[in-house]
């Protein structure tokens, strides 16, 4: 087939899209989409992944930029392609992920007549993209070659500025769709100036804190007698350190959800509050420990006992500090918000604070009646857990502490949602284990879980191990076949309870006539779908039959 000199402007732009740092790229088989397959297939810095199934796919390039903390690129055909990636794009919305998704496209004449495989695909995911870019339907043109190369820049800068997002281009195409190659030697001398419509550098947007609500956060901490620091799910262990070092300066209590990675950073102190999720589901400690001040980071903590409890403290000075306008606040509790981005704001906060802080007997008992009440639903539950009743059997909220015991240093722990995250958040302890643990907390779904997993564990950042219920698997087995056509390692320790009961907790559980459409269970036996996609399955009966099997799968 002849080539289609009209498309060498695709060259120029992956071209740029390199040059602009992005190294990954995530596709799926399709014809409209050939001219950027062939371009970036061609181009010796990108790396691409085959994914036949969008849905995962999308799931698996979210993984791999959210562990990578880089661009990774989505690509697909026309049609319903493009919507099988909406669920990963609203989760990389939510987690302020640099995914672009480039979509391939019909071009106008063939929109709206008919025509096959054609849907309107403009600005297709509304508000849960950065930006939306249509391009024009190539043409060789030195204007739309500039325009080409300024895309490829304006989409990676605008995906990578924090807050990061997701971008959208949707990209027509008319036959033939096969592009020229591209020169053999695009290498640009170092200085040299860049091509029409490129650039040559750009610095990413970094939101430091404003003086004036730094000044007054430091006022209220100067103040306060009841503090405490509270930190939602984040992926920065740098962060987690900073927010151990200001509540050790400020003595006071610091809770820590299970995916904040304070509990996992790598060393424990007492300051560092782990059993609030079951400490606070009796809510007479509102009034106990009700704080005058606090300081909230990170997304939305995982405990509702916890959510619960910061709603009732509509008289505390409430501090959110997020790198976006759109901060977390479900509980409409915000009395102070600073736009910043929170590692900027701990580090400023610390430079002001050095020898501001009194030490204070009011301050001292407060942390106190923390530390002893921590201790308490600890040793509480480290009794319950060592009884017969349940070293007899496999109970679901001893896992975190079994699993942290044997994983491996410096891996990545995925947990799933539903009930995992839950038995997580209630019973992981702060360890001396340098572990990153995440989870799809975005959107809080249960699907795409295995694919993002999978995303973590090509990022190349050391062993990866998931905890995912049966229902959540079930939801994304293809998944498997990327570990088995890329040959990457997965650790899946997978809950197995035909379908669990999360819903039994609920409201719904008090009306049996109709109950049973609130229910998940299956029957199915997950081994021949493992062993189909050349996994190894192995079932466990006890601790010991678990840690051996997650040890010899971390080999």
């Amino acid at each position: 087939m002849a080539e289609n000199l009209d498309l060498a402007i695709v060259n120029e732009f992956v071209e740029e899209l390199t040059k602009a740092g992005v190294r990954h790229i995530c596709v799926s088989p399709g014809s409209r989409s050939t001219p950027l397959t062939l371009a970036m297939a061609r181009h010796s810095s990108l790396q691409l992944w085959s994914l036949l199934d969008e849905r995962s796919a999308a799931y698996f390039a979210y993984g791999l930029a959210r562990r990578r903390k880089e661009p990774v690129v989505l690509l697909c055909t026309s049609g319903t392609a493009t919507a099988n990636y909406f669920p990963a794009v609203m989760e990389a919305s939510q987690t302020r992920v640099p995914l672009l998704i480039i979509t391939a496209d019909r071009p106008p004449e063939l929109q709206g007549v008919g025509s096959n495989q054609t849907v309107d695909q403009v600005k297709l995911f509304g508000s849960h993209v950065k930006m939306f870019l249509q391009m024009p339907v190539p043409e060789a043109s030195a204007p739309l070659s500039r325009h080409a190369r300024q895309a490829a820049w304006r989409a990676v800068l605008t995906a990578t500025s924090s807050p990061a997002g997701p971008v959208h281009i949707n990209w027509p195409f008319r036959e033939p769709l096969i592009p020229p190659l591209a020169p053999l030697d695009s290498t640009q001398a170092a200085g040299a100036h860049p091509a029409p419509g490129a650039l040559a550098q750009f610095g990413r947007a970094v939101t430091a804190p404003d003086w004036t609500i730094l000044n007054s956060v430091l006022n209220l901490c100067r103040e306060m007698e009841r503090g405490v620091i509270v930190c939602g799910p984040q992926d920065d262990p740098e962060l987690a350190k900073l927010l151990i070092e200001m509540a050790l300066q400020l003595q006071i209590p610091l809770l820590a959800d299970p995916l904040s990675q304070v509990r996992t950073v790598g060393h424990t102190t007492d300051v560092v509050i782990d059993g609030y999720d079951i400490l606070l589901r009796d809510e007479r400690w509102f009034d106990r420990l009700r704080p005058d001040v606090v300081l909230r980071f990170g997304r939305t903590p995982t405990s509702k006992a916890l959510g619960k409890f910061l709603q009732a403290q509509a008289e505390a000075w409430q501090v959110v500090v997020d790198e976006d306008t759109a901060y977390s606040d479900p509980y409409f509790t915000a009395t102070h918000v600073a736009v910043s981005d929170p590692r900027e704001f701990c580090q400023a906060f610390l430079r002001e604070s050095p020898g501001s802080f009194e030490s204070s007997a009011a301050r001292g008992e407060w942390l106190a009646a923390w530390i002893a009440a921590n201790a308490d639903v600890q040793a509480v539950v480290t009794s319950e857990l060592g009884t017969e009743k349940f070293q007899n059997g496999l109970f679901e909220g001893q896992l975190p502490r079994e699993l942290m015991a044997c994983l491996p240093s410096d891996g990545t722990l995925m947990v799933g949602n539903s009930m995992p995250v839950r038995d997580f958040d209630s019973f992981l302890k702060s360890t001396e284990s340098k572990t990153l643990v995440m989870a799809n907390r975005g959107v809080s779904g249960i699907d795409g879980v295995v694919s993002t997993a999978l995303g973590i564990a090509a990022a190349e950042s050391g062993p990866v191990v998931l905890v995912i219920g049966d229902v959540s698997f079930y939801h994304d087995l293809n998944a498997l076949l990327i570990a088995k056509r890329h040959a990457l390692s997965l650790v899946i320790v997978l809950i197995h309870n035909d379908g669990g009961g999360i819903f039994s907790f609920l409201p719904q559980a008090a009306y049996p006539e109709t109950f049973e459409h609130f229910q998940t269970s299956h029957g199915l036996d997950f081994r021949p779908a493992v062993e189909m996609y050349g996994g190894r399955f192995v079932s466990v009966r006890t601790w010991s039959e678990f840690r051996q099997a997650v040890g010899q799968g971390s080999q």
